[in-house]
């Protein structure tokens, strides 16, 4: 079936819509962007590497690296300061008197935490799958990797880059920004010290990312100043919750406030793209399977924002129920993933995050 997009232009050509995806003509739109969620992390262990590289290799067009901070002030990959559950660091018994509760973001978490690890300790670690019952065969690459750095994933990228010929974009998380604060960091003025000090990222594809308003704001400008074609992205969290800088200052505006019309307009003062979950696009009852779509997308493009929505992922747990399989709850669906990108991508996203950006790149094309 073609899409709807593919049939409008099919119509506003003079031509009938035919039934068929692989006749129809090319789109003059720019395709939609295939961001790799924490590299290729339905094929390896996230944020590593290996994860990065087999992303790159299958067709992703930005890959992403959430970045946290040390005691020593550098800036690791990592998905969260909680370490807990994705390395070896419970089996470092030298490491066994750090294992504490913190509050981050207005949540308790205990664990080990990259804050009261430098990065030489930390190098001592190595990475294991965070998905272990799910993603059971990436479990055979666990204590392979080492936690890379911000510096050492964007020389990993500009080398794929000059060995391919093609560029690909970096879409860096600013994680805990109020939290790291708090504690005497600054992870902003790391992360642009960091990325003027390579070529690469003055000159690539850039988009920033934080689930927090304030710090977009405050390095927007600098941002600019150092890759003029740099976007800054708007992660939104659960609707019900509110942004971990407004709640630390008191304030009570939540996401789903900023989701609106108005608050996508105030939204736009700062950044250039929002970030949505799937289920902010088309919601999901108790059962998970889908509801009626949302006017988030629309009302997006209307406030002049771009819509890159996240996370797209290959197996039956993490599908709406119309498009899981019978095979079990952790197989593998790569069709049910791609008739699930399908339906986002008819509504109008720019762009998505997947944990598998082979999947997500045969939905690109079959799409457009």
């Amino acid at each position: 079936m073609l899409t709807r997009r593919q049939s409008l232009g099919l119509l506003a050509a003079g031509l009938p819509a035919l039934h068929l995806r692989a006749k129809a003509a090319p789109s003059l739109a720019p395709k939609p962007l295939v961001f790799a969620h924490r590299g290729a992390s339905a094929l390896r262990p996230e944020h590593t590497l290996a994860s990065y590289a087999r992303a790159m290799m299958d067709g992703a067009d930005f890959i992403e690296p959430d970045l946290v901070m040390t005691k020593d002030g550098h800036l690791v990959v990592r998905h969260e300061s909680n370490i807990a559950g994705t390395t070896d660091v419970a089996d470092h018994p030298e490491f066994a008197s750090r294992h504490r509760s913190l509050k981050i973001d207005g949540r308790v978490e205990t664990g080990w935490f990259t804050t009261d690890f430098t990065l030489a300790e930390l190098k001592t670690l190595r990475a294991r799958e965070r998905l272990s019952t799910i993603r059971v065969h990436n479990t055979r690459y666990d204590d392979h990797f080492e936690i890379p750095t911000f510096d050492e994933v964007i020389e990993q990228v500009a080398a794929q880059s000059a060995a391919t010929g093609k560029v690909f974009g970096l879409v860096p998380e600013i994680k805990h920004s109020t939290h790291f604060n708090s504690l005497g960091l600054n992870p902003e003025a790391a992360f642009l010290q960091t990325i003027a000090a390579h070529e690469y990222t003055r000159q690539a594809p850039l988009e920033v990312q934080s689930f927090e308003t304030g710090n977009l704001g405050r390095i927007r400008a600098d941002v600019l100043s150092i890759n003029p074609q740099a976007r800054l992205m708007l992660l939104m969290g659960e609707r019900k919750d509110v942004p971990p800088d407004l709640l630390a200052a008191g304030k009570t505006t939540t996401f789903g406030d900023l989701m609106t019309p108005d608050g996508l307009k105030e939204v736009r003062r700062y950044a250039d793209v929002i970030g949505p979950s799937n289920t902010d696009l088309i919601p999901r009852d108790s059962k998970g399977a889908w509801l009626e779509p949302s006017t988030l997308v629309t009302d997006a493009h209307r406030a002049g924002l771009l819509v890159h929505s996240y996370t797209a992922r290959p197996e039956n747990h993490f599908l709406p129920a119309q498009l899981r399989s019978n095979a079990g709850d952790a197989a593998r669906n790569p069709k049910g993933m791609i008739a699930e990108l399908h339906r986002y991508l008819d509504m109008g996203i720019d762009g998505f995050f997947t944990d598998d950006p082979a999947l997500g790149r045969r939905a690109v094309d079959d799409t457009i």
